[in-house]
C-alpha cells in the first residue's frame, strides 16, 4: 500500500524548493536591475524560468490564466532585456 504526500499532510518539498530558487534569482535580478548591471540580470531572470514557481505536475493547458499570463509576462521582460544588452553592446542609437 502507498501513501501518497496529501494523505500524510506532508508537503511535496519539490514546489517548496522551485519557489525559494525562483525567488532568490529574480531579487538577485532586481539586485543587478538597481546596479544597472543589465546582462546580468537578464541572465538570472532567464535562470529563474528554470524553476517554476507553480505546480509542475499540472500541464500547461490545465494551468489557471493568471498563471500562464505571469510566465509569458516573465519570457518577455527576458527577450525585452536581451534585446536591449544587444542593442546597448552595439551602439547603434
Amino acid at each position: 500500500m502507498t501513501v501518497s504526500n496529501q494523505a500524510s499532510g506532508q508537503k511535496d518539498r519539490s514546489i517548496i524548493f522551485n519557489r525559494t530558487m525562483y525567488a532568490a534569482f529574480v531579487l538577485l535580478s532586481i539586485y543587478f536591475l538597481m546596479r544597472r548591471d543589465f546582462a546580468n540580470a537578464m541572465s538570472n531572470l532567464g535562470i529563474a524560468l528554470i524553476f517554476d514557481p507553480f505546480d509542475q505536475k499540472i500541464k500547461w493547458g490545465s494551468r489557471p490564466l493568471y498563471q500562464c499570463a505571469w510566465l509569458f509576462v516573465h519570457v518577455g521582460l527576458v527577450f525585452g532585456m536581451l534585446i536591449y544588452v544587444l542593442v546597448e553592446g552595439i551602439n547603434i542609437f
